[in-house]
């Protein structure tokens, strides 16, 4: 079997004279004897490509793909347009890396620009960046961007998805910062503790929109309790719901994140997703990652360049407070693509139908005894209820080739409707809890 290590024996031999030592151990003399390997990685021995290919589909054969899916909890089942799918597999996009060098990469930049004005457009921001690596990460980066030398704690709604509390806590941990968690009041950010919580030490607070139990909150009444106090209003929104919803602007947001799965990516084991960020100009400059600029060339031809990375560590080095910079924004080619492709009109019928199957799915379920709405309030395509044999009911939907919603609390079900479910597959789900219920 070949080498990975492209050098030869020779030319590495050439390369430590060069640089004055013996041999590569004397290289990494600063690594501790303890450190290094004593004994042969147990790595099993090399296979041919159609071994590898056999080996491959049999682990891939392993997953269930199913029929019907009634689970959300921050990945959504959208309906993807074949144009979405085909371009970001072009060779030109696909092998792209950081456009560092513009008169190289005015097709990616040209991309990305697209895609920044059209997230600004759909939250109602000025600016936004090229996207970071998840709606996580947006909002733990968001945070940084609102900390300063005498606000320092940031706090989150309870309500939040648990994954972004914990990346938060963990943004937080690594500056030594504080995170205060909001508590929940009938499924929603509770408006009295957060007033409590409020203290002139506080940076920022986040809110999800729509919360991780599908809740709708109460965004305005929500930012001008946070402006009241001197802080800065963070919303992460599903981009989705945003076609049919106010936009975090209008909600008096100073900055808008989330997670930019449901624009065009798939469900695929976690990723790759991508995080939206947009801001006011006010705050644009603490923006971390790429953004795209429009300008003209010297013949005054329109082009498109890198501008503005001042959070950067190739900028700001070992001042910097962010690391986006080597995110190649294929998943945002992607995402642009998407709402190009479905335009404003698509996108909201989208939301609507997602909004007004999961009101038929809850409505079928709840007719069903001991099964109730976990929370009353109005919601967009995710709700919680109450279920009586949880466990049989979730493992009966599985055998039915559904995927039942997410076991949230001791008895409840987090359900999740959208667009490309049909009448027909929310009847059958709903057959079967009652079936099971029966016994």
């Amino acid at each position: 079997m070949g080498s990975y290590v492209p050098s030869t024996g020779a030319q590495r031999e050439e390369m430590l004279r060069a640089v004055g030592v013996n041999s590569t151990r004397d290289l990494f003399r600063d690594v501790p004897e303890q450190m290094l390997l004593t004994e042969p990685l147990h790595i099993p021995d090399g296979m041919s490509e159609l071994e590898v290919s056999r080996v491959m589909t049999a682990m891939a054969a392993e997953n269930r793909v199913y029929g019907t899916v009634l689970r959300g909890a921050g990945a959504y089942d959208h309906y993807i347009p074949s144009i979405v799918k085909y371009i970001p597999a072009k060779e030109e996009f696909l092998t792209a890396y950081t456009p560092y060098q513009a008169e190289m990469s005015q097709g990616l930049l040209q991309s990305i620009f697209e895609y920044q004005t059209m997230i600004c457009e759909l939250t109602g921001m000025d600016v936004s960046n090229a996207s970071v690596y998840d709606g996580a990460t947006a909002a733990a980066e968001a945070a940084a961007m609102c900390r300063d030398r005498k606000r320092r704690v940031t706090l989150i709604s309870g309500a939040a998805h648990p994954d972004t509390i914990n990346t938060v806590r963990t943004y937080c941990y690594g500056t030594g910062d504080e995170l205060r968690v909001v508590p929940v009041k009938d499924g929603k950010t509770d408006m009295a503790a957060l007033r409590e919580l409020l203290t002139p030490d506080v940076a920022s607070f986040y809110v999800q929109q729509p919360n991780f139990f599908g809740q709708l909150e109460d965004a305005e009444a929500l930012g001008q309790l946070v402006h009241e106090a001197g802080a800065l209003y963070v919303m992460g929104c599903n981009p989705i719901a945003l076609a049919i919803m106010k936009t975090p602007r209008d909600c008096g947001a100073d900055i808008a994140v989330g997670e930019g799965q449901p624009l065009g990516l798939p469900m695929g084991c976690g990723g790759p997703y991508l995080g939206y960020m947009a801001t006011t100009d006010k705050h644009m400059r603490k923006l971390p990652g790429r953004i795209v600029g429009e300008t003209t060339d010297a013949e005054g031809r329109r082009a498109y360049v890198l501008s503005l990375q001042a959070r950067e560590q190739h900028i700001r080095r070992e001042k910097a407070s962010s690391n986006i910079c080597s995110n190649e924004a294929l998943c945002a080619l992607t995402a642009g693509l998407y709402m190009a492709a479905m335009g404003p009109e698509g996108m909201a019928q989208a939301a609507e139908q997602s909004m007004a199957k999961a009101h038929y799915l809850a409505q079928g379920l709840c007719a069903i005894d001991g099964v109730e709405l976990l929370y009353t309030g109005a919601y967009f395509h995710e709700f919680a209820t109450r279920m009586p044999k949880r466990e049989e009911v979730l493992f009966a939907l599985a055998e039915g080739d559904i995927l039942g919603g997410l076991p949230v609390g001791e008895d409840g079900v987090l359900w999740c409707a959208t667009e490309k479910v049909s009448k027909e597959q929310l009847d059958k789900a709903v057959s079967i809890v009652k079936e099971v219920l029966a016994k």
